[in-house]
């Protein structure tokens, strides 16, 4: 069992928990709750797999995602019953799901031999589709499109696990040094409430002085 394979399995349960408590919010039955916490844990890496033409999808062909996934499910839906979790938890928890589920898809892509762009791409693509499916099924607006640092972090986390993993291939340094650096800016994100500069016409810049 390597150190990958191991993230992998606890970003699909940290996104699982996401998934449950968004659900929760939004008052569903524990059927609900689990439809949710799965396809915010298997989103990103199925649109990942399909993307690079992998078959079967990485769920089908080990099972175990759907069981630890279901699993977070459904012990987040009983310890949410007893205890009233706050709504901090659920973007805290989401940032550990973005930044480990970034550096497994990188990897993935990485093993594939495809362009180191394309890792990157895969990266964030597998970081962020789960969470859009999830909010996009509670009727939330995705974080990747507020103006939340959410994308820039798992992108830039991409970045510096594939850059990284050119030097040093085959270690988990690569690994570690990419979630630190997605941590570190989605939390310093929720934490200051930063955001990147928008874009505004020279009018409604006038308009806001």
């Amino acid at each position: 069992m390597t150190v990958l394979y191991v993230l992998d399995l606890f970003g699909t349960v940290v996104f699982a928990v996401t998934g449950a408590l968004a659900a929760g919010r939004k008052r569903m039955d524990l059927f609900g709750v689990t439809v949710l916490a799965l396809a915010t844990a298997l989103g990103g890496g199925t649109a990942r797999d399909l993307v690079l033409g992998v078959r079967p999808v990485f769920w089908v062909d080990d099972p175990l995602y759907v069981v630890v996934g279901a699993a977070g499910a459904v012990l987040t839906f009983t310890v949410a019953r007893l205890w009233r979790l706050p709504e901090r938890v659920l973007l805290v928890g989401d940032a550990f799901g973005l930044a480990v589920f970034t550096v497994i898809g990188a990897g993935k892509a990485l093993a594939m031999d495809v362009s180191p762009i394309i890792c990157v791409l895969m990266g964030m693509m597998t970081g962020t589709v789960g969470g859009m499916i999830r909010d996009v099924l509670s009727s939330e607006i995705p974080l990747i499109l507020r103006r939340e640092i959410y994308a820039t972090a798992s992108l830039s986390g991409a970045v510096v696990y594939v850059v990284l993993a050119a030097f040093w291939p085959g270690t988990w340094f690569s690994a570690v040094a990419a979630v630190a650096v997605v941590l570190a800016i989605r939390l310093a994100a929720i934490r200051w409430d930063l955001s990147l500069p928008t874009f505004l016409p020279t009018g409604e810049r006038g308009e806001e002085t």
